[in-house]
């Protein structure tokens, strides 16, 4: 763009790849404001609204706000100032990569989980998902209770082996809503309840299950991490279960 030349709007648009509509907006706020034709009122762009919008579209490069690069496109110059907003700003986006690799992690399993099982219950994946979505949270819980090794050897976990997890869950949730309602001292009904505990304890593995052994979990606050659990279950259904495992760790115990 020489600097001399001048550019109806559509030109500047076709030009700078920025549609029609957003270079109206960035006039309305005040944020691009090109000369206008006395007769016509017609938008004139020049050279120097080339460089403005340079400025703009790298502050926005770096995550701005538009109310805030409008205060900072008249500054002329940038001091320690600057490197704290940029911080912040990195900060931020550190925090976002983190949500956006979360999710994309999260997509695939759930992609994989649906391909794999053919159908899956809405209600249990829900609860899957919301698993998947909070476990930063579950992972602070960890934190704060003196449980940072178990934090830390969690998030080792390759996710082929959270899928597999997954997996086994699923098989777990399907055998309760057949199952649910037998006695707790049902062949079959512990069967289940020993599938699945023996594939969870394989996930966390010998290393991990010690550490919770060590765990005064008395002192535990569980009813904060239950609280964000989503279940499949019903309460009835969740309250049986309960049951079968209390009973299946008592015969573990006698024997």
């Amino acid at each position: 763009m020489k600097k001399n030349n001048k550019y109806s709007i559509g030109e500047f648009s076709e030009k700078t790849g920025i549609s029609i509509p957003t270079l109206h907006y960035y006039d309305e706020i005040g944020l691009l404001r090109p000369e206008k034709n006395p007769s016509s009122g017609h938008r004139i762009y020049k050279y120097q609204d080339m460089i403005n919008l340079q400025k703009i579209l790298s502050l926005k490069f770096l995550g701005y706000s538009l109310d805030k690069i409008t205060n900072l496109l008249n500054e002329s110059s940038f001091s320690v100032d600057l490197n704290e907003s940029l911080s912040l700003h990195l900060h931020a986006l550190e925090k976002e990569e983190k949500r956006i690799e979360q999710s994309i992690k999260s997509i695939k399993r759930v992609i994989r989980l649906v391909e794999e099982e053919g159908e899956v219950d809405s209600t249990l994946l829900f609860s899957l998902i919301h698993g998947m979505s909070t476990e930063h949270i579950h992972e602070e819980w960890m934190n704060r209770h003196m449980l940072k090794d178990v934090a830390e050897e969690l998030s080792k976990k390759s996710e082929e082996d959270k899928i597999l997890l997954d997996q086994t869950f699923i098989q777990l949730t399907k055998e309760v809503k057949k199952l649910y309602g037998k006695p707790v001292e049902d062949p079959k009904v512990q069967e289940m309840i020993k599938t699945y505990l023996e594939a969870l304890f394989s996930f966390l593995g010998e290393n991990m299950m010690q550490k919770l052994a060590d765990t005064n979990i008395e002192e535990l606050d569980i009813h904060e991490i239950e609280n964000i659990t989503l279940s499949p279950f019903t309460e009835d259904e969740q309250n049986w279960l309960n049951q079968v495992m209390e009973y299946y760790m008592k015969q573990e115990v006698m024997d």
